[in-house]
Formats: structure tokens, C-alpha cells, sequence
């Protein structure tokens, strides 16, 4: 058994990063200063998008982005129910009606020909979530929104650094979500980012991170003066500080070693675990490249003698800081007291029942990563039929 413990992820933060915000905290700005719009700018040039917006948080990012593609009391909004809460409470935020649709039981993303099914007059649109750093099938989802003329929210909390089909994730949507939580590829403490090239998304996306208050002379009937401001709609305070962008900065410098890292680990535990007949590895999309936010086994349980939690327990003993992502959200007491119904998404639920989620993070050394592979096999095989 390990020494210490071994979360299932962790920030890596150096002395560069460390000097980048002590820098910004000797400064005159420490708030909405110009190291937002610097962070904003790198973020934008790695993804190709031609604007991005930093808010306080993924979760404020995404209620700026259904927000800002207008989502209102009665329309609805299709999402997976793999995925944190967030992908589905931004859509309630702004008064509008959650659909789940089913997830391929290959990828555990959302199945595109199960969006369709469950499109109707009042769908305004899609939020595919690229679960683990997977991509989704943006060709099937782009050309269902098209038919329909659905805005596409791309959830890429999991994806900073992933590509499909040879272009990174980022530009490819009307707008597309990134957070910077400390399990993330980088990080800024809590953080999250709208990319777009929609140039009236990007400008509603600014004012409504900071109240709804402009200066713009042109958008202002009147103007008293240079301190003049308005609010012109009910906005929030999701502003990110400059302190959170100056470590954003540092941390983007990294980003692609991190990613080739996260990789290496996938890789391992892929060799490690291809002739196991007791559990079940992640299958990317073809063509697509994952940046590997997480690592999350199905346990074939008709062969153990054990259940989930029995094994999750046994590993955690271990020091194997497993963890499970994520509980299918229409199952959740707030959902379910909206109508939503267990047994509704029979794959995600399914999945859910057999998955946990392995130690995944760019500091974990190769002998961490065996620490987890023997733990994981020998656990199985002791629970084996």
C-alpha cells in the first residue's frame, strides 16, 4: 500500500506561477485590470477563436452563455446527463427547460441521433459536454443544429487542449465553455472562459459579467459625463480578478506539457489494462485527440464479487484516491422534484452504476501511476468469479 495518498487530481503550480501573481499583487490592479484581457488574449490565440471572456467560474461562464444566446422561460436546451450540474443549471438559471438526451455507451458523450429524437418547436440549444477531454461528434451535432437553427454551447470544461479532427476545441461552436478549477489542464484558483467568434455574443458576454453597466458612449442615451455609466439588464458580478489571469497567463505556457503528460498516463493505464476481462477502458472518438481530463474505468461487474463501492472503498484504503464523475444529473433531488425521472437515461445510468474514476494529473509520477495499475488488478482479481 502507498505512504501517502494520491488524489484523483491536482494543480501543478511552480515558482513562475507563483511570481506572476506576487507581480500583479505589487501592482495598481488587482481587479479589472488590463492582466484580464492578456489572459483572455492567450486563451483565445491557443484555440483559434477570435474573442474570449473570463468570468469568475465555468458555471458564471456558462449562465453568461445561455444569457447571451438568448435563452429564455420556454425554450428548451438539450444536454448529456454525464456531466457535472452545471451543464444543466446554467439553462435554468436563465429561465429555460433542461432535455437530457442518452449517451453512446463507446464514448459516454452524448448520442447524437438521441438529441434529435428528443428536438421539439421550443429547442433553442444544444450543450454537448466533451466528457473526460473526449470530443463530441461536433460534425452530427453542427448539422442537427443547422437543421433545426439551434446555438450550439460547447461544454469543454474537460477539453482545454483536446482536438477534432485536427482542430482544437474552442472555435468550432457559436460558443464554447472552459474552466480552470485546480483539477484542470491549468488552472487560476476558480476561473472559466466563453470562447466565440460571434462578435455580438462577445460584447453581450462582457456586459453581463459585470452587471449589465456599460460605458460605450454609442450604446448610452445619455451621458453626464466621463464617469458616466449605465445598466441597461440585469447582469452579475462574475468578474475574474487580475491576480486569478496573472496565474492563468503562467499556467497557459504549460498547458501543451501538461497535455502531452496527461497523455502518457492514458497511455499507461490503456497497456496496463487491455487484457483485463474485469473492466472496461475509455474509447476515444476516432480521429480526435483527448486532452485527457479524467481517466474513468466501467467495472464488469458480472464478473466480481463485489460491488462499486466495495472496490471504490478497498482502493481508497490503498491510498488510490478514486472518485466516481459523475452522478447522471436528472437523478439529483433538485431534478427529480422537477419531474425528471430515474430510469429515463438507461446508458447513463447504466455507466454510472460500474465507473470510477483513476488518479489523473500531469505531477503524478510513473511509479505513482503503477501504484494505482497494481492496486486496480490486484483489487479486481481478489473480487473475481
Amino acid at each position: 500500500m502507498r505512504d501517502t495518498y494520491l488524489p484523483y487530481g491536482q494543480q501543478w503550480l511552480d515558482d513562475q506561477d507563483i511570481q506572476a501573481v506576487v507581480n500583479v499583487l505589487k501592482s495598481s490592479h488587482l481587479t479589472t485590470g488590463p492582466t484580464i484581457s492578456k489572459f483572455e488574449d492567450a486563451v483565445a490565440e491557443y484555440v483559434g477563436a477570435k474573442y474570449a471572456v473570463a468570468f469568475s467560474n465555468g458555471t458564471a461562464a456558462l449562465h453568461g452563455a445561455c444569457f447571451a444566446a438568448g435563452i429564455v422561460e420556454g425554450n428548451e436546451v438539450i444536454t448529456s446527463p454525464i456531466t457535472f450540474a452545471a451543464s444543466a443549471n446554467c439553462v435554468r438559471y436563465v429561465g429555460g427547460t433542461v432535455v437530457f438526451a442518452d449517451i453512446k455507451e463507446d464514448t459516454y458523450n452524448i448520442d447524437p441521433l438521441e438529441i434529435e429524437k428528443n428536438i421539439t418547436p421550443n429547442t433553442k440549444a444544444i450543450i454537448p459536454v466533451h466528457f473526460t477531454g473526449q470530443p463530441v461528434q461536433l460534425d452530427e451535432i453542427h448539422a442537427i443544429a443547422k437543421k433545426y437553427k439551434l446555438i450550439v454551447i460547447e461544454d469543454a470544461a474537460h477539453a482545454l487542449g483536446a482536438k477534432y479532427k485536427g482542430q482544437k476545441i474552442g472555435a468550432l461552436s457559436d460558443m464554447t465553455m472552459f474552466s480552470f478549477h485546480p483539477v484542470k489542464h491549468v488552472t487560476t484558483g476558480e476561473g472559466g472562459v466563453i470562447t466565440t467568434n460571434n462578435y455580438f455574443y462577445y460584447k453581450k458576454l462582457l456586459q453581463f459579467r459585470s452587471h449589465g453597466i456599460t460605458r460605450d458612449t454609442e450604446k448610452i442615451i445619455k451621458n453626464d459625463g466621463p464617469w458616466y455609466y449605465d445598466m441597461q439588464f440585469l447582469g452579475y458580478n462574475y468578474r475574474m480578478t487580475d491576480i486569478q489571469a496573472a496565474l492563468g497567463i503562467s499556467q497557459m505556457e504549460k498547458l501543451d506539457r501538461f497535455v502531452a503528460r496527461r497523455c502518457e498516463i492514458a497511455q499507461m493505464y490503456d497497456k496496463a489494462f487491455k487484457d483485463s476481462e474485469l473492466l472496461i477502458t475509455p474509447q476515444p472518438l476516432k480521429g480526435c485527440f483527448s486532452s485527457w481530463h479524467l481517466y474513468v474505468i466501467q467495472l464488469n461487474l458480472e464478473k466480481l464479487n463485489a460491488t462499486r463501492r466495495e472496490i471504490f472503498d478497498s482502493l481508497v484504503a490503498q491510498n488510490i484516491g478514486v472518485n466516481v464523475h459523475y452522478i447522471p444529473v436528472h437523478t439529483l433531488s433538485y431534478y427529480k422534484e422537477l419531474g425528471y425521472k430515474e430510469g429515463s437515461m438507461p446508458k447513463a445510468e447504466a455507466l454510472y452504476k460500474a465507473m470510477i474514476t483513476l488518479p489523473l494529473f500531469p505531477k503524478m509520477t510513473d511509479s505513482d501511476v503503477y501504484d494505482v495499475v497494481v492496486a486496480v488488478l490486484s483489487e479486481l482479481e481478489k473480487v473475481s468469479k
